[in-house]
């Protein structure tokens, strides 16, 4: 059944001619998938029309996660442990909804490492996202994450380009950390058991793809090929230096990836390329493992989208972090998580709250220190998530999802 919802009260998020980003407290009248017409009072229905008092909340554009890997706790949350992919995704996608994602690219990682990051993990993944379309609230993409070692997995990874699977395509480069990291015993063991196989094995996993290093430009250069070939946006993960950045931006890579160092950074901007952060990174205050800071690179203007990354609810809190510190506007901040990404994606149906668009929509409470409360999430025009439904008339004819 088609719903037809009026939002009125609040004030919603839009772009003005000229795409800058401010508010408006005109009401929003959503018909099916879309937004049927923001402002104005020339709204046509059937008589079913429900209504929804945004008053006091911000309305904003659904979040647009343009990478995130924390479905992989739900496929495995313990080392020795692997549950049903039907179950983890079903749980990954009530996450998503209750933290006001709408949209998730899902990184995943190929690796030459197998277990959680293997050939038969990568197609149970692919399977399950293509299986549950039609159950689930928010819109699951693939973000593939290739290690550039992996040389047995590119036939595999060409077919799914050629096939159409994948949205977001990144470049990953992880061997020579991980080989200067297994020095250590305790890593060791934490990284084979993520592979699910013994020491040994892990060990003779890791000098194969090191053998392979010769190949691997190679490989790099199809991959590219096949994306540019079907219009995928492409990134390169982690880069350290402006050689890397250039390497990449020759081959049609135009996205850097959390880079690592200031050089990297700054050569990206400097190209002209999209920057992508983490948004735990803003949470956090910097960096975990001691890269740049998100929060100080959005107040230069050198980061473009910020990505939940391994974190789901940071990608709600960070904008509004943003705002508390004075490093850029609420309107602002929420373009990094909305607009930005979709534009990257290629999604021009999303991320802004316009006629004609995607009627994914979130109804936010910004509390007295300045944090967000999500009080509803549309996604496609369907009501998915409700913290106070008294907000609701005529409730009884409203389609709720489960």
């Amino acid at each position: 059944m088609e719903t037809h919802i009026a939002i009125q009260g609040g004030k919603y998020l839009q772009q003005d001619q000229n795409g800058h980003p401010g508010w408006s407290e005109e009401s929003l009248y959503l018909h099916g998938l879309h937004i049927a017409s923001a402002g104005g009072n020339h709204f046509q229905h059937n008589g079913k029309q429900q209504f929804f008092d945004a008053t006091g909340l911000l309305i904003l554009p659904g979040l647009v996660d343009i990478h995130g890997d924390a479905f992989e706790r739900q496929l495995q949350p313990r080392p020795a442990t692997s549950f049903a992919y039907d179950i983890a995704f079903a749980d990954t996608d009530r996450q998503l909804i209750s933290n006001g994602i709408t949209t998730a690219c899902h990184g995943l990682t190929f690796s030459w490492e197998g277990g959680l990051r293997g050939r038969e993990a990568a197609l149970a993944t692919l399977e399950q996202v293509a299986a549950q379309k039609s159950r689930v609230h928010a819109d699951h993409l693939i973000h593939l994450r290739f290690e550039n070692h992996h040389l047995d997995g590119l036939h595999d990874a060409l077919n799914w380009i050629e096939s159409g699977l994948i949205a977001f395509f990144a470049f990953n480069e992880h061997l020579p950390s991980i080989l200067k990291k297994s020095a250590s015993p305790e890593k060791l063991v934490a990284y084979a058991e993520r592979a699910r196989c013994d020491v040994a094995g892990f060990l003779e996993r890791l000098h194969k793809a090191q053998s392979r290093s010769p190949k691997v430009a190679q490989a790099i250069s199809q991959l590219a090929a096949a994306c540019r070939q079907r219009g995928i946006a492409m990134a390169s993960h982690d880069d350290e230096t402006r050689m890397d950045r250039e390497r990449f931006q020759e081959l049609g890579v135009d996205v850097s990836e959390f880079p690592k160092t200031e050089e990297a950074l700054q050569a990206a901007k400097a190209l002209g390329n999209h920057v992508v952060m983490g948004a735990p990174n803003v949470l956090l205050g910097g960096s975990h493992c001691g890269g740049l800071s998100a929060s100080d690179a959005v107040r230069r203007g050198l980061c473009d989208t910020l990505a939940s990354d391994y974190y789901y609810p940071a990608l709600l809190h960070a904008p509004f972090r943003l705002e508390q510190e004075d490093i850029c506007s609420l309107a602002q901040a929420w373009q990094l998580v909305s607009l930005n990404p979709a534009r990257v994606l290629g999604l021009h149906d999303r991320g802004n709250i316009a006629a004609g668009q995607r009627a994914d929509i979130l109804m936010i409470e910004k509390q007295a220190d300045g944090s967000p409360r999500l009080i509803a999430t549309i996604a496609a025009g369907k009501l998915v998530f409700c913290a106070e439904p008294q907000r609701l008339q005529y409730q009884q004819s409203l389609e709720l999802a489960a």
